[in-house]
């Protein structure tokens, strides 16, 4: 089986304030039914608060990013699933759940994942 990549940058979901608690419960429900099927990997969000850093070989640690993923920020969940045509319903679940649009990559096959 394949693992997918299920994303969204924070940008994308733009819901009032007053909705985000069903959005969340909805979201938590897409979550348990992955898991319910045994295909859920994890995911989770970006903590947009804390900065990102690089971390060198000999362990020097300095501030910023790559410059492209400056704006990696945003919704994430990884699925292990038996085709892209599942991913693409679960992809579906997922902005239903979250009210915006998801984004959908593969990740290359590793046999020892």
């Amino acid at each position: 089986m394949t693992k997918y990549l299920i994303s969204f940058p924070s940008a994308a979901m733009v819901v009032p304030e007053e909705e985000m608690q069903a959005v969340s419960d909805a979201s938590r429900a897409v979550v348990q039914e992955a898991k319910d099927a045994g295909v859920w990997v994890f995911g989770g969000g970006i903590n947009e608060s804390v900065p990102p850093v690089m971390v060198d070989g000999d362990g020097t640690v300095r501030e910023g990013t790559y410059p492209e993923t400056a704006q990696l920020e945003g919704g994430y969940s990884v699925l292990e699933l038996p085709s892209y045509e599942a991913a693409l319903e679960w992809a579906a679940k997922i902005a239903v759940a979250c009210r915006c649009a998801q984004e959908v990559r593969a990740f290359a096959y590793d046999p020892a994942s």
